[in-house]
């Protein structure tokens, strides 16, 4: 495995920490603040924002190369999660938040577009899903970790974590990235016009609803594990890993597939198969070992979908490479929000905590059939 490949790893590591970790520390930074748990709940949508406003803010950086720009998004991160774990006010934890999401969607966009440039000929789907495949991991042990320690000692450890990987990302990828030329500068205008053909679209919504499909569940597994199932919250730990789990083995296995086979076929299957899982987890929430076997493979879905469309982007984003795949991210980051907005909607009419399950199936239904589409009509 190429070491440019572990650098840009480790950098999505650290990010994948920063994203999910916040969820566990909720009630630590409450109290810490003396503020309410939804107002804490705030400082995961300020991440959000920061996403959704920094991948587009990428054209801005357009003529810098490549390597250049991974070493300022990396040191974004470094100083955005230092700024979070001495920030001394709930406003500036806010600001700080915001500010260390900018680069998360930039990094994985032109993090792609490295990948493709670095990656064997054939092999340019599996050099991304080692990228994501820090997030994966990340998911598996340093979540549990960053979250863990947190809970123990302070909830600022794990931004100081953050800010400690985001630091050995930017060392790794000074001394082991070669230097790659900036992308054709298309000009402001020239950045956008992928965007009026449907393949792109197509792309953002087999990632949109692909995710919302899966994370209609697991926005609420805490709850459907213990309340239903009959679990512990201590079970909680090793639950979550085997999640994790399922996403690292969902992430290569897709990657390998989507070298060999179209990538739009394989993630519209991964789709299909989500279609069977949920109404699974549903009728099987009651019952422990299956429901969690279940969300190993829920999980490796989700992200056998995800990994393949950042690498796909690529190719139907020329002249504005960089922006398509930040717009994955995108994508995805509002698709949990959705998400869990509609699994908990089936929550409050009454149809039961298991029912989020059920939610995901049209999601994945639809996007299934745009990425079909994509694929047959387009040859995607």
């Amino acid at each position: 495995m190429k070491r440019s490949l572990i650098a840009l790893a480790i950098g999505t590591f650290g990010l994948g920490i920063a994203e999910f970790s916040m969820m566990g520390i909720l009630s630590d930074v409450a109290a810490d603040l003396n503020i309410s748990i939804v107002k804490a709940g705030h400082l995961i949508s300020a991440y959000s924002a920061g996403v959704a406003v920094g991948a587009p803010g990428l054209i801005v950086l357009r003529r810098w190369p490549l390597k250049k720009l991974l070493l300022l998004l990396m040191a974004i991160v470094a100083v955005g999660n230092a700024m979070a774990a001495f920030s001394p006010s709930y406003a500036m934890l806010l600001i700080a938040r915001f500010f260390s999401g900018l680069p998360h969607g930039a990094f994985f966009g032109a993090g792609a577009i490295v990948c493709s440039r670095l990656a064997k000929a054939g092999e340019g789907a599996q050099a991304v899903a080692v990228m994501v495949g820090g997030m994966t991991i990340a998911n598996v042990f340093g979540v549990p970790a960053a979250t863990m320690v947190s809970n123990l000692v302070s909830w600022r450890l794990m931004f100081a974590l953050v800010s400690f990987f985001g630091m050995l990302a930017f060392a790794c990828i000074k001394g082991w990235v070669p230097y790659i030329a900036p992308l054709p500068d298309t000009g402001l205008r020239g950045q956008y016009q992928f965007l009026k053909k449907p393949q792109p679209w197509l792309i953002y919504a087999g990632v949109f609803l692909g995710q919302a499909s899966v994370y209609t569940y697991l926005s609420y597994v805490d709850p459907i594990m213990t309340r239903v199932a009959g679990f512990t919250m201590g079970d909680m730990t090793w639950i979550m890993m085997v999640a994790g789990a399922g996403m690292v083995v969902g992430n290569f296995i897709a990657g390998r597939l989507a070298d060999r086979y179209p990538a739009s076929l394989v993630t519209a299957w991964l789709a299909m198969l989500v279609i069977v899982v949920m109404p699974a987890i549903y009728f099987c929430s009651t019952i422990k070992i299956p429901v969690v076997v279940l969300t190993f493979i829920a999980t490796g879905c989700l992200f056998g979908i995800g990994g393949p469309l950042q690498f796909l982007i690529v190719r139907y984003a020329k002249g504005g490479e960089m922006l398509g795949g930040a717009g994955i991210q995108i994508a995805f980051n509002v698709s949990n929000a959705m998400a869990a907005m509609l699994g908990g909607a089936a929550i409050h009419m009454g149809l039961g905590l298991a029912s989020p399950a059920l939610v995901g199936i049209p999601c994945a239904a639809l996007g299934g059939a745009a990425l079909f589409v994509l694929h047959y009509k387009y040859k995607g």
